[in-house]
């Protein structure tokens, strides 16, 4: 074994000594996270930390992630294409898969091009940086997702913060965005991932036609699930293919030039290496089933009702408020971390599967339990759900 350097100590570092007290805090608030290991194919019914369980907690929307069809599509493009693209795609990474993937979401979505990204942190960023700068303003939802934040703050362009869903507030900062001068852009998610309610696509499509702005939609939990307008009438069209696909990376879509300046300018893109060809094809054969089976959209919008009717029919005096969501991502709004903590353990020791979201992912005060649904899950486990959510509620052992 090597001698440690000459003065180097086995004593902690000043970094470790700083972590180690941060991490202290976030246990005694009840925001410590930790992993839970999955065994097998990510499905409803699961095997986690060893035990089995039904999972209410993937944005896999409409089952696609353990569907036999899409593996068998992946299986098939390993034995052709190997398990890397091995470069970037302007390099020697862009392979047949990839450029097939791109036309028929190109098709799916009704946009001239689409162009494939490793994943939709990537995609915000590398788009948003690529198409704004300095001398130009964004016009953020204040709940957006992370990546959007992120990637409008680093394309360095004025950021405006705008109140949630809030039309006037956009026209107002678009007012006053223009008087300064530049390209202003507005950014939104369709569908925020922790709420669950949708934006007013239409109304902000039509707000940027008056005023001259360019409408940025991340579609990520929309895409094969809602239809929010986001796919007809965002000026540049974002979703990714991790959720309702099953499948993981991330694409956008819209104009010839549009994905030309990208292929030009996105440095997320232009510096990654591209996707596995097999995840291109798992997209596609996923694509091909939500255009073919409508019957899976049907099934999703009768699983949510059935848990929404459910939950209401509980009464009052629980620990928690339903957010009037429409879409497959249902809150429990409990409000202290701690408490949606004890809320979550007790569902998974009746068998269910629900995270308890807390800050700094959502504002202090309102940390929750995310349901979301799935068109896989059956009648019979979402009313054993709400049961278990009954019971551990009223504190049943």
């Amino acid at each position: 074994m090597n001698a440690p350097a000459v003065g180097l100590t086995a004593t902690a570092s000043p970094l470790d000594a700083r972590l180690n007290r941060e991490l202290e805090g976030f246990r005694a608030a009840d925001l410590y996270r930790a992993r839970r290991v999955v065994e097998g194919a990510h499905g409803i019914g699961l095997v986690v930390d060893g035990r089995a369980c039904i999972s209410f907690c993937s944005n896999d929307y409409l089952g696609l992630a353990s569907d036999p069809r899409v593996a068998a599509a992946a299986k098939r493009a390993l034995d052709r294409a190997g398990t890397g693209s091995g470069a970037a795609a302007l390099v020697s990474g862009y392979n047949r898969e990839h450029a097939q993937l791109e036309e028929e979401l190109a098709d799916y979505t009704g946009r001239a091009r689409a162009l494939l990204f490793t994943s939709g942190w990537a995609a915000n960023l590398g788009t948003l940086r690529a198409l704004f700068g300095k001398s130009d303003a964004l016009l953020c939802d204040e709940l957006n997702h992370a990546s959007l934040i992120d990637g409008a703050r680093l394309a360095g362009a004025r950021y405006v913060r705008v109140p949630h869903a809030d039309l006037a507030g956009y026209a107002s900062a678009l007012d006053d965005a223009k008087a300064q001068g530049g390209e202003v852009g507005i950014v939104s998610d369709s569908v925020f991932s922790m709420d669950g309610d949708e934006v007013d696509v239409p109304a902000l499509a039509a707000l940027a036609r008056q005023r001259g702005a360019t409408l940025v939609v991340d579609d990520a939990h929309g895409l094969g699930v809602t239809d929010g307008g986001a796919m007809a009438l965002a000026d540049v069209y974002i979703a990714t293919l991790g959720k309702s696909l099953g499948a993981a990376g991330a694409f956008v879509a819209g104009s010839e030039a549009l994905i030309e300046f990208l292929i030009q300018r996105a440095r997320t893109w232009v510096f990654s290496t591209a996707p596995p060809p097999a995840i291109a094809a798992a997209a596609r054969a996923a694509l091909r089933i939500i255009r073919s089976e409508p019957e899976h959209q049907t099934r999703l919008q009768a699983n949510i009702a059935r848990f929404r009717r459910g939950v209401e029919a509980l009464g009052s005096g629980l620990p928690f408020s339903l957010s009037p969501s429409t879409t497959p991502i249902q809150p429990l709004i409990v409000g202290p971390a701690g408490p949606a903590v004890v809320l979550s353990r007790a569902l998974f020791e009746r068998g269910y599967w629900v995270a308890a979201i807390r800050p700094p992912t959502v504002p202090a005060g309102t940390s929750r339990l995310r349901v979301t649904l799935s068109a896989a899950h059956t009648e019979a486990q979402i009313d054993g759900l709400v049961a278990a959510i009954a019971d551990a509620s009223l504190g049943g052992s």
